[in-house]
């Protein structure tokens, strides 16, 4: 049975494509097709682009250097428990 990816995702939402070419995608491990995909048309692109360029629908100030220090501070902790969990030598 082969799993159907036929729609994209653009400005927050699933869509039809403008076209209706599909392609078979191929398990390079069996050389049996596993998928279809639908291909996209010059008007499935120019719409995710217009998408792409539309502010987004949430606002954010800026941020602090601060902040943003508060933010990435745990990330080295958190590696560093990891590396030490899994006996990881670099």
């Amino acid at each position: 049975m082969l799993k159907s990816y036929n729609s994209f995702y653009i400005n927050g939402a699933w869509r039809q494509p403008a076209g209706r070419e599909l392609l078979e995608v191929i398990n390079p491990a069996t050389e049996q097709p596993f998928a279809t995909i639908s291909l996209g048309t010059a008007e499935d692109v120019d719409e995710a682009a217009r998408a792409a360029r539309r502010p987004a629908s949430v606002v954010t100030r800026p941020s602090t250097l601060q902040h943003r220090a508060t933010l990435s501070t745990p990330v080295p902790a958190k590696m560093r428990t990891w590396k030490r969990s899994t006996n990881w030598r670099t």
